[in-house]
């Protein structure tokens, strides 16, 4: 036993009336540890044995529950002078005694690999018969913030409210976000308000001189990461312009569809107008005469002529010439009788002249009766 542990143990004895000096953990390390994820951490655990430890030696590193109705889970152990770093599951490859001998008094577990569900409170627990020490260790595993996103919302008009916003979706709380501008002047706007929580830094009534490249970065305890935005302000559009335009193109719109109407209905109304006129005309034409009945007037008239001509000259003064050029009406056309009509006699032309008889002209028939 060194100078310093029989110091330490006299003072128990004289003045605290603590428990017989033996077996010590000397570990004087801060037992509140953070780490962040993906690192590693060392559990010191430092011990120093008395005269009378004279037992095996065990070692046990057990994960502590927050609640107090579970039992606590064994992590590594190291007695009979062997090594057993299997026992819990999550832990399994990543946990191992920093010291290839702990025997020698370094009992110090090392955890590779850290993660998020690591943290907890872990116990370092040696035993020597009659010597018993522990010593408790609360480690934190926190996880850096994730690489943020920025982006501007709102208008990027002049006199327009804007917000540019910042974020990480990972990241152990509390989180903090600043942010910085890298070009120009690198001052932050004067109507500038930042929300260092929230991630965000409002642009209250932009101008052209908030333009520029701004730099938000998110940091906890363990580590930062950054993003950049672009933010460019420029003037407003020529609303009224743009108004005139519109209805401009609008209404031109508008004329061309009234003229294109107005050219369909005029053609439809002319080619109604032509199909009207057409049918008139057809209407108008009167049906040809037949045949028949044309030479049915020729014989009658014919006929009429000829029994004229075979009457006396004393009866010819009652038929005046303008009664020629008259068709007779139907009624005076008719057939002659069922009488036999006496053969014409054979008497000369010259003959007929020296009687008085008038010259006809009677047009020849064939058998049906038809002119020829």
């Amino acid at each position: 036993m060194d100078l310093r542990t029989s110091c330490l143990c006299l003072f128990n004895v004289i003045l605290l009336t603590g428990p017989a000096c033996g077996l010590q953990i000397t570990s004087t390390d801060s037992t509140s540890i953070e780490k962040a994820s993906g690192q590693i951490v060392k559990l010191d655990c430092q011990y120093t044995l008395a005269a009378e430890d004279s037992g095996p030696l065990d070692i046990e590193w057990s994960l502590q529950p927050s609640d107090n109705q579970k039992k606590e889970e064994v992590v590594i152990v190291y007695s009979g002078d062997r090594a057993f770093e299997h026992y819990y599951e999550p832990l399994k490859g990543r946990v191992h005694f920093n010291s290839p001998d702990p025997k020698n008094g370094d009992a110090s577990m090392n955890i590779m690999g850290l993660k998020a569900t690591d943290t907890g409170t872990y116990q370092c627990k040696v035993k020597k018969v009659p010597g018993i020490s522990s010593r408790k260790f609360f480690l934190t595993v926190m996880v850096r913030p994730s690489k943020p996103r920025c982006y501007a919302e709102g208008q990027t008009h002049a006199g327009k409210d804007m917000v540019l916003r910042c974020s990480s979706v990972e990241g152990t709380q509390p989180l903090q976000y600043v942010w910085e501008r890298t070009t120009g002047n690198k001052l932050l706007p004067p109507l500038a308000v930042l929300d260092p929580v929230g991630g965000t830094m409002s642009l209250r009534n932009a101008t052209e001189v908030a333009s520029g490249t701004y730099k938000c970065i998110a940091k906890n305890r363990v580590g930062t990461e950054e993003c950049l935005v672009e933010v460019n302000i420029t003037q407003p559009p020529n609303t009224a312009g743009v108004i005139a335009g519109v209805v401009i193109c609008i209404l031109l719109v508008l004329i061309l569809l009234a003229l294109l109407l107005f050219c369909c209905c005029r053609a439809r109304n002319k080619k109604k107008y032509e199909k009207e006129i057409a049918y008139e005309i057809r209407e108008d034409v009167p049906p040809p005469k037949s045949r028949v009945s044309t030479a049915r007037s020729f014989t009658s008239v014919g006929s009429q002529r000829s029994s004229l001509g075979s009457m006396s000259p004393s009866n010819l003064h009652e038929y005046t010439k303008p009664q020629y050029d008259k068709i007779p009406p139907e009624e005076y056309v008719r057939p002659p009788s069922h009488a036999p009509i006496p053969p014409p006699s054979r008497m000369a032309g010259p003959n007929l002249s020296r009687m008085g008889a008038i010259p006809v002209m009677v047009p020849a028939q064939n058998r049906d009766g038809s002119i020829v």
